[in-house]
């Protein structure tokens, strides 16, 4: 299994529970937190990052999240989110991976798909 593998798994199971502790144990004390790539503010360090997740999720998230690149300490997952009868989303985040295996930088590229493409988006659908 590759770093950038183990690294969403805990991503996934800190997504579940909303532990303090799943958190902190796939972010580095120092991490930035970019919920999107243009953000002038994004989330710094492991107490800001840990306060954020704990936000309440507007309906229980479906995903299919895959690694899609791993080279030289970052990783690219690519997917999809589904929050029913919210909104579905497309992603690619963007991990920068300290030795350790932690995240340094996490950045989240997301599309929101409309409404007229319908479920089933997967990770490897093509939305034409």
């Amino acid at each position: 299994m590759t770093m950038t593998s183990d690294w969403l798994d805990g991503y996934l199971r800190a997504w579940r529970t909303k532990d303090a502790d799943d958190v902190l144990a796939i972010f580095t004390d120092d991490a930035e937190y970019w919920f999107h790539p243009y953000d002038r503010d994004p989330v710094r360090g492991i107490e800001a990052i840990v306060e954020a997740w704990m936000s309440p999720e507007p309906t229980q998230a479906v995903w299919d999240l895959a690694v899609l690149v791993e080279s030289d300490g970052i990783g690219i997952i690519r997917g999809t989110v589904d929050y029913p009868g919210h909104a579905s989303y497309v992603n690619l985040w963007e991990v920068h991976l300290a030795a350790d295996g932690r995240a340094t930088r996490f950045v989240e590229w997301y599309l929101t798909v409309p409404a007229d493409i319908g479920d089933g988006v997967g990770a490897g659908a093509v939305i034409a």
